[in-house]
């Protein structure tokens, strides 16, 4: 049983964490380049925001919102 966990830690720590250790190491010699996946992350988010509020603009505008205050049962 013991051999089970050894593998396990094994493979985590050698394996699926390899892509975290390379990104460690960069970060000393280039943090820009280190906080790419962030800055993906950033831009991914903000793009969606902006669809977003776009999307809110245009039912918004068509007035096919029920701006009732007895509209949703919770209120």
């Amino acid at each position: 049983m013991k051999d089970l966990f050894e593998a396990i830690a094994w493979l985590f720590e050698k394996v699926l964490f390899l892509p975290h250790d390379i990104l460690r190491e960069l970060e000393l010699s280039n943090w820009w380049l280190a906080n790419v996946i962030n800055w993906a992350f950033a831009i991914v988010i903000f793009s969606l925001l902006v669809y977003w509020t776009y999307q809110l603009k245009i039912f918004n505008d068509k007035g096919e919102e029920n701006k009732d205050p007895s509209a949703h049962s919770f209120l």
